[in-house]
């Protein structure tokens, strides 16, 4: 062989050497938390599940391009704070949260789900720019807390008297009485709140509410609500109160009826937005979306306990009925 061929041929295979150790390198790992707290873990593990999936057919797959780091808080803040910590010190790429405790960090890149007003709680700027680290799906827009009233209204027509549970330390519980406050004359009820804080405090301030007749419950967003929710979805059962609530989870637990945001929406949109974000984009430039499907559940043993006929209209609207 000539000399000049040789070195050409040599150097050929000398620059394709790279290229074909990087081909059989593994592709590198990226690292995804999820943290859940502030919710009921049935559902929050089904919604995970469906955050897996999705991610899967995008491309990331557990074990080969993404390592998940996945904890659970329930209703603990101090064990949501620690874990929240710990997925910050394990230099996550990501971190999908449902809950707060958004403000552990301000350089990873956090995508929320579930959240009731994440400007009000000072956690964005804005829904349509973040401007932070933060971004992600709200819990719903306050234009719902309108449709508790009318539902209230179309399943217990003789209601007139509402009691409005919520946590007053919230925005989000000032501005749901205030939006279900204006309602009220349209539909014909008064309303009155009932702070979500000391257990006995809400037995007692139910126990008073419902010795007046024609009365109803209406349980706003908060995670005291989760806390509380067999002590709310009792009493209701035991002073006879038509109560709505805003996730399915309060049905299938006994409540009346719910309507709200669909859980694993939720969590199909965040696994877009994880894989946007691992892919480049900041959270920053990525808009905070509101739910664009809303469901129905309507517990029928329930109604029936009450002494309630659920109208056959509310019946055919309904995503779920619980027999």
């Amino acid at each position: 062989m000539r000399r000049r061929e040789f070195i050409a041929l040599a150097g050929g295979a000398a620059a394709t050497w790279p290229l074909a150790a990087r081909a059989q390198q593994p592709a590198q790992m990226r690292r995804v938390g999820v943290l859940e707290s502030a919710g009921i873990e049935t559902d929050q593990q089904a919604g995970v599940a469906v955050f897996k999936e999705v991610l899967r057919q995008l491309g990331w797959i557990e074990g080969r391009n993404v390592r998940l780091e996945v904890r659970w808080s329930g209703a603990d803040p101090a064990k949501a704070r620690k874990n929240a910590e710990e997925l910050v010190a394990l230099q996550t790429d990501v971190i999908k949260v449902t809950g707060a405790l958004l403000q552990t960090t301000r350089s990873v890149p956090i995508v929320f789900n579930s959240i009731a007003d994440p400007v009000g709680s000072g956690y964005i700027d804005s829904l349509a720019r973040p401007g932070g680290n933060v971004t992600g799906f709200v819990l719903f827009d306050y234009a719902l807390t309108a449709k508790w009233m009318e539902l209230l209204n179309q399943i217990a027509p003789t209601v007139t008297r509402v009691a409005v549970l919520r946590d007053p330390a919230l925005t989000v519980g000032v501005g749901q009485f205030a939006v279900i406050q204006y309602v009220a004359p349209s539909v014909g009820m008064e309303v009155s709140a009932i702070s979500m804080r000391d257990p006995r405090e809400i037995e007692q301030d139910i126990a008073k509410f419902a010795s007046s007749p024609n009365g109803g419950l209406i349980l706003t967003a908060s995670s005291l609500s989760v806390v509380h929710r067999d002590l709310v979805v009792g009493l209701a059962a035991k002073h006879k109160l038509p109560a709505v609530y805003y996730r399915r989870y309060f049905v299938t637990g006994g409540g009346l009826m719910s309507y709200g945001s669909e859980i694993e929406e939720q969590f199909r949109g965040a696994a877009q937005y994880v894989n946007r974000i691992l892919k480049g984009e900041k959270p920053a430039d990525l808009p905070v979306q509101a739910p664009t499907k809303y469901e129905l559940v309507i517990n029928r043993k329930t109604a029936q306990a009450l002494g309630l006929t659920v109208p056959p209209s509310l019946l055919a609207r309904a995503d779920d009925v619980i027999d």
